[in-house]
C-alpha cells in the first residue's frame, strides 16, 4: 500500500496566514521565544512543510515586561564585532533591556530559528511591541497565552 507525502504549496501557504497575539507580561524569555518561532515557522500546523513558508504573524506585546530566570540580566552579555581589530562589543543584558527591550525577544527568536534562506522571510512577519499598544488589533485576533 503506498503512502503518498504531502507537499504544501507556497500559493498556498501564504493564503492562509493568520495572526497570533502573545502577551509576554511575566513570561519566561525562552519559552514565549519558542512560541512564537513555533507559530513563524509553521511547524502547529498539519499542513508543515519544511522547505515552504507556511507560517504565521506574530505580534508579541509588553516585551518590556518579560521575565528572565536565573542570573541572566547580571551575566547574560551580547556580543558584535565590527570586524576590525578590537571592534569587539560586549552589551550586559540589563543595558540591552534598558535600551531597547524588542532587540532582545528579537534576538531570542530569531537564534531559535534555523540559518537557511527562510529565516528573513519568516521574522518579517514578527511584529515585537514594548507596551500593550500596538497597530494591528484588527488582525491579531486570536491570542495565545
Amino acid at each position: 500500500m503506498p503512502q503518498k507525502t504531502y507537499i504544501h504549496k507556497p500559493s498556498q501557504a501564504s493564503n492562509e496566514r493568520r495572526w497570533h497575539l502573545i502577551d509576554a507580561k511575566g513570561q519566561v524569555l525562552g519559552r514565549m521565544a519558542t512560541k512564537a518561532a513555533t507559530y513563524l515557522r509553521g511547524k502547529h500546523k498539519r499542513t508543515y512543510t519544511d522547505f515552504v513558508d507556511c507560517g504565521d504573524f506574530v505580534v508579541i506585546t509588553n516585551c518590556a515586561q518579560i521575565r528572565l530566570t536565573g542570573n541572566k540580566l547580571e551575566q547574560k552579555h551580547y556580543f558584535s564585532h565590527s570586524g576590525y581589530a578590537g571592534g569587539a562589543k560586549t552589551m550586559p543584558m540589563s543595558r540591552q533591556m534598558e535600551r531597547d527591550p524588542r532587540k532582545v525577544v528579537f534576538l531570542a527568536v530569531k537564534r531559535m530559528i534555523r540559518n537557511n534562506r527562510l529565516r528573513g522571510k519568516q521574522l518579517a512577519r514578527l511584529k515585537i511591541y514594548p507596551s500593550e499598544k500596538h497597530p494591528h488589533t484588527a488582525l491579531a485576533a486570536k491570542k495565545v497565552a
